[in-house]
């Protein structure tokens, strides 16, 4: 999945920027850029400026930059630190609850997915099917929230998509499921089930 959403993170950096002896990413300069001596023409990628860093908590490895999809490397253990993040902080996100929110709402129709409000979007048809314009995720996205339990489920509840924010879905659509992180579930109240909403990362 990192491997999947990796391109619009890293899609614009042209190369490096050195700091301090340090090397980050052109445009995304959160994330460090270590060489890896395992490789010759390998990088580590990591949030932590540590040098050496550590690989065990790098995001992965890439052999180009700026990264591609296929020349990222995920680390499963850094994917794993990651999941259990989001499975103990997700139901707290305030776009998370927002979702929730609109999720419960019999008049959710009015709120767009993300937990952010969107103007009504026209809807064209074609051939017989119906596409929301906009831009975000696209008008051929994953199917609509009435089909999918996105806002507006008329106090049925249903689930929620902790999703990459940086490619939002568009209004009343579903995000990619390259971008879904992971779904929490939602009670007709709006409410998280249990104690974390009973997250569940995506692919399982």
């Amino acid at each position: 999945m990192l491997a999947c959403t990796v391109k619009r993170a890293f899609g614009r950096p042209t190369g490096v920027v050195s700091r301090r002896a340090l090397s980050t990413l052109e445009g995304n300069s959160h994330i460090y850029v270590f060489p890896d001596k395992r490789s010759v023409i390998g990088h580590i990628l990591s949030l932590l400026p540590t040098s050496p860093p550590t690989t065990e908590l790098a995001i992965g490895t890439t052999t180009k930059l700026p990264p591609t999809p296929d020349s990222l490397t995920e680390n499963h253990n850094f994917l794993d630190i990651l999941q259990s993040v989001l499975s103990e902080y997700a139901h707290q996100d305030p776009d998370v609850i927002s979702q929730a929110q609109a999720l419960a709402s019999s008049s959710g129709s009015n709120l767009g997915s993300g937990g952010v409000f969107f103007r009504q979007q026209r809807q064209q048809r074609k051939r017989g099917t119906i596409y929301g314009g906009g831009g975000g995720a696209g008008g051929d996205g994953a199917g609509g929230a009435s089909s999918q339990g996105g806002a507006g489920s008329g106090g049925r509840g249903g689930w929620v998509h902790v999703s990459d924010q940086r490619n939002p879905p568009d209004y009343g659509r579903t995000a990619w499921p390259e971008d879904i992180f992971g779904s929490v579930e939602v009670d007709g109240n709006g409410n998280f089930v249990g104690k974390n909403g009973e997250y569940q990362p995506s692919g399982e």
